[in-house]
């Protein structure tokens, strides 16, 4: 079984954050440049939310409001499920499915130490198939 301490020792631990008073336009303009899907929102340190891109579609573009007029803390995500870096990757499938979210942030202590995000799941799960093909073909082959 793995878990979110390996997956961040593999992936990295890097955290993309904005502030929650950044412009939308400013958030998205960073997740171009990161090329990632979301990015969590920290005040001083402390997790406030996430802003995806389902949160920009949904609440910018849908609604007409201006990306270089409204802030990121209204449109944000507050709501947020995270994980510990003992939790399971199997356990952050279920989570993601279940909140029908695409991230996870990763704390520890309180503090965001990374994010999972639904391609780093399915990359580990589909890893792990292929380590259990080839026990079974060796298996076989004797």
């Amino acid at each position: 079984m793995q878990f979110v301490s390996e997956l961040l020792s593999d992936k990295g631990n890097r955290v993309f954050a904005i502030h929650p008073t950044a412009t939308v336009l400013d958030a998205v303009r960073e997740m171009d440049q990161k090329e990632v899907g979301a990015l969590v929102v920290l005040e001083d340190g402390a997790l406030r939310g996430v802003l995806s891109e389902r949160d920009y579609a949904r609440r910018v573009i849908l609604r007409g409001r201006r990306s270089d007029e409204t802030r990121v803390e209204e449109i944000m995500t507050v709501e947020v499920v995270t994980v510990a870096p003992s939790v399971s990757v199997d356990e952050c499938m279920e989570l993601m499915t279940e909140h029908r979210v695409r991230h996870l942030p990763v704390l520890d202590g309180g503090r965001v130490v990374g994010v999972i995000s639904i391609g780093d799941l399915v990359r580990a799960i589909m890893h792990r198939q292929r380590r259990t093909i080839e026990h079974l073909k060796n298996y076989i082959a004797g």
